[in-house]
């Protein structure tokens, strides 16, 4: 259910009163604090967001299949992230088909390769976890490992890595081959941290995952006010005060039917916490 807040101005041609004249010395005075921020401090803040995209940008990876006889031969799927010592990849568990029946690629940036140039590299299956929608995938070529990777949260039990407020961004490859695999990168805060269950593969049948998530109980997600996309399954959510992952994003809020996630986006996306992650990478 979604209430309303009414506001209730103060009826204009009135004398302030004296909360009235409180409240106003009060945005003041805030105001000036802004007004006296060091410049060095208020430049450190702006820099922050794109100093993190530019250390991050190379370990963010296409996933997705290839096959010489398709067109085109890389079929998109959706975002990794690189992790560890740099031959892992995280992304979603639905980003993998299952089962696999087509080899396993992902595009690396140009900012991840010596080159300078975007490169595919074959990866394998390496875990997944469908109760928590996340797979880890692997290097299947002795080319070496990737030189960018991102570092992951430390967790505590079962205590969220983050608070509710938290200044957050998502980085993937949106619309996907659409938009030619641009990397972007989306801004906002976690809005709720709150429990919930992932919906069925399908609305008539009752899968195995289904049948878990029923004994097992449902499970935590990370509630954000960012506008995700269809591509961006799979990538990180990264901290933007400590640059490190909290999170990966699983789905998005929808109006109506998949489509209306382009043509009237919700602005509510949801992130699986990087606690589901860690057991899988060996924690």
């Amino acid at each position: 259910m979604i209430r309303r807040i009414a506001a209730f101005p103060e009826p204009m041609g009135h004398a302030e009163g004296p909360a009235a004249a409180v409240r106003r010395r009060a945005v003041l005075g805030a105001i000036g604090a802004c007004a006296f921020m060091p410049a060095a401090r208020a430049q450190e803040m702006s820099n922050t967001l794109p100093d993190l995209i530019d250390r991050s940008r190379q370990a963010v990876v296409a996933v997705g299949t290839f096959a010489a006889t398709d067109s085109p031969r890389f079929g998109f799927r959706g975002t990794g992230f690189l992790v560890g010592d740099g031959r892992r990849i995280v992304t979603c568990s639905h980003v993998v088909p299952n089962p696999v029946e087509k080899d396993l690629m992902i595009i690396v940036p140009a900012a991840g390769n010596k080159s300078g140039q975007p490169q595919l590299r074959p990866v394998k299956l390496l875990r997944r976890d469908a109760l928590h929608d996340l797979a880890v995938l692997e290097l299947a070529d002795d080319k070496g490992a990737l030189v960018g990777v991102l570092d992951l949260a430390e967790t505590a039990g079962e205590q969220p890595v983050v608070r509710e407020g938290t200044a957050v961004a998502l980085m993937g490859y949106p619309i996907g081959t659409a938009l030619g695999v641009t990397m972007a990168t989306h801004r906002g805060a976690v809005a709720a941290i709150t429990r919930a269950a992932l919906p069925a593969p399908s609305s008539n049948a009752l899968s195995e995952r289904a049948v878990r998530q029923l004994r097992e109980g449902d499970m935590e997600f990370l509630q954000l006010d960012i506008t995700a996309y269809p591509g961006n399954s799979g990538g990180p959510l990264l901290d933007i005060r400590t640059g490190k992952v909290v999170g990966v994003v699983n789905m998005v809020a929808l109006k109506g039917t998949r489509e209306s996630a382009l043509s009237a986006p919700s602005g509510i996306s949801y992130a699986v916490p990087v606690r589901y992650v860690w057991p899988m990478l060996g924690k």
